[in-house]
């Protein structure tokens, strides 16, 4: 096992991906479940997303989300991957880590991001419009100006509990956002192993730009991206095929579905929609368990990548549960699996 492995931290995202044919709640338990066997795997954090009206996903809560996480584990780390602020007030963001922190001390991260809903119809129910992203830097200052009482757009105010309480930001961008996390001086995420140039473009722009703060006092970026294992090449690639017909339709039809089995293999698409399902399937990190190893080694020796936040979407649950298992042989976590 490459040393690299051992020395890096690995965790698990989940989006609470629903599955055709049963119950969006459903999707919320596996979710809770999938929390407590990566914490007894070893797994360093454990996050949950944020979606709006999206049928295949049922995370559209994720402080809610990572309450129940964190109350059906006692050691992982939780957290956001991550809240989009501009869906929000920061003073009410800054409340919800606030009691999260105040419940669960020194387990909470607060994941941060800068998207807005999908459609208009989404952003006009959230009370927000496409340029919002442009305000996320002084969103992100009065956000954290609450933990520290020191925010300035409203003097009179306090976010109670979370003043004074120190709670692990990251910010879930590239670009622009990448350039605010490193002059707040905060935790970079980034994904998208399919664009990989670019993606070390990015983290090498943050690391120099990078402001120490009071919540990190060097840069530290967490590379997210797909990961799957099994027993074969093929049985891992299997595993990313519900998600891949997913997103492929989601291109074409303009609506992400729950996932469906992968049965035909995308057998029924036309030629637009097979092209997005090729497209989706490139690039993620699938095979043996040895296979993987030499992949995130290269990975980690690309980005110089402090943590690796991996995300996995199938509708077979127990394939689910074996490529975490696998992986965090892979990576010499101390599970008991």
């Amino acid at each position: 096992m490459s040393s690299t492995l051992r020395t890096t931290q690995f965790s698990v995202l989940d989006r609470s991906r629903t599955i055709e044919g049963q119950p969006q709640g459903a999707a919320l338990r596996d979710t809770v479940a999938l929390a407590r066997r990566a914490e007894e795997l070893g797994y360093h954090r454990f996050w949950v997303s944020e979606h709006h009206s999206v049928p295949g996903v049922a995370g559209s809560a994720p402080t809610v989300l990572a309450a129940a996480v964190a109350a059906a584990t006692s050691a992982i780390r939780v957290g956001t991957g991550g809240v989009m602020l501009p869906n929000h007030r920061p003073l009410v963001v800054a409340e919800q880590f606030g009691v999260l922190e105040s419940l669960f001390p020194g387990r909470i991260d607060m994941g941060l991001g800068r998207s807005v809903g999908f459609t208009g119809g989404i952003r006009r129910a959230l009370g927000t419009g496409k340029d919002a992203t442009d305000d996320f830097g002084s969103q992100l200052a009065e956000l954290l100006g609450y933990f520290t009482g020191t925010q300035t757009a409203h003097p009179q105010v306090h976010a109670r509990p979370a003043e004074g309480l120190r709670v692990p930001a990251f910010v879930l961008a590239t670009g622009a956002g990448a350039q605010v996390a490193a002059e707040a001086g905060l935790a970079l995420v980034v994904g998208d192993l399919r664009r990989r140039t670019k993606l070390v473009e990015a983290i090498g722009a943050y690391r120099a730009a990078f402001r120490p703060s009071a919540l990190w006092e060097r840069p530290y970026v967490v590379v997210s991206g797909t990961v799957a294992v099994a027993g074969t090449r093929a049985a891992a690639r299997r595993l990313l095929v519900p998600e891949a017909r997913a997103l492929a339709y989601s291109r074409t039809h303009g609506e992400f579905p729950p996932l469906r089995p992968a049965d035909d293999d995308g057998a029924a698409m036309s030629d637009r929609e097979r092209e997005f399902y090729d497209e989706a399937l490139h690039g993620h990190l699938h095979g043996t368990e040895d296979e993987v190893a030499g992949e995130l080694a290269d990975l980690i020796a690309r980005t110089g990548a402090d943590e690796v936040l991996v995300t996995t979407s199938t509708d077979d649950r127990a394939g689910l549960l074996e490529s975490y298992e696998r992986l965090a042989r892979v990576t010499g976590r101390a599970g008991r699996g």
